[in-house]
């Protein structure tokens, strides 16, 4: 995948450095020489010195084959104009940061895909390692409607060494909530479970569930024998 990434701060350049890890062609379009000397030399990916909301240096970075490109220019106002072009020059998948939620509705306008608000992820994720110490991560999806918890299953918690089918049968047990993944051991691939894995102590799992359904669940996977 060739991939598009406007702007080389800190986020730019550990989101190209990711990718090319991942195996991806990265191009990194910023006005500072040395941010793109340094994607180039440090990074392994290509780098455009010039403005990302330059016509001329979009097309010279490639713009017309990105099959993803992603803003995190230094102001909303940037990225929107870069999401706009990318938008004009049929990107089909644009990914921008924003930092004040007044640009929600004209990135969505602008045709961005995804739009990542550093300031309520930092905000939630805060949040989330206050109230729920061992909950891994978090995430949610179609607005808020669905989350997915990483969790841990400590020694005397519950459903330590338990099988799926009896945790599903447990009155306790949130409906609508599924138990998706299962990693045995961290060095170990995550797989898909079913009703007869059982639940070993210090293993990983992924739950999704209903925001309503949140408290009971974590509650319920992390209380004590």
């Amino acid at each position: 995948m060739y991939v598009l990434i406007g702007g080389s701060g800190l986020v730019g350049l550990s989101l190209a450095q990711k990718l090319v890890e991942l195996g991806h062609t990265v191009a990194v379009i910023d006005i500072d020489p040395n941010a793109c000397r340094y994607a180039r030399e440090q990074v392994g990916a290509m780098a455009f010195e010039g403005s990302a909301v330059s016509t001329q240096i979009l097309l010279e970075a490639g713009i017309r084959k990105a099959n993803a490109l992603v803003a995190v220019l230094r102001s909303d106002a940037l990225n929107l104009a870069m999401v706009t072009l990318a938008k004009h020059y049929g990107v089909p998948h644009i990914v921008t940061r924003m930092r004040h939620s007044d640009f929600a509705e004209p990135f969505r306008l602008a045709g961005a895909n995804h739009i990542i608000s550093t300031v309520e992820l930092a905000v939630s994720t805060m949040v989330n390692a206050i109230e729920y110490p061992l909950v891994e991560s978090m995430m949610h999806f179609e607005q808020g409607q669905i989350e997915v918890l990483k969790l841990s299953i400590p020694n005397n918690c519950y459903v330590a060494n338990r099988s799926l089918a009896e945790i599903a049968q447990d009155s306790r047990f949130p409906t609508g909530s599924l138990i998706i993944g299962y990693q045995a051991h961290p060095l170990e691939d995550l797989t898909i479970p079913n009703g007869s894995t059982i639940l070993e102590p210090g293993s990983t799992v992924l739950v999704v569930t209903k925001p309503g359904s949140l408290h009971q669940v974590i509650d319920f996977m992390e209380g004590c024998k």
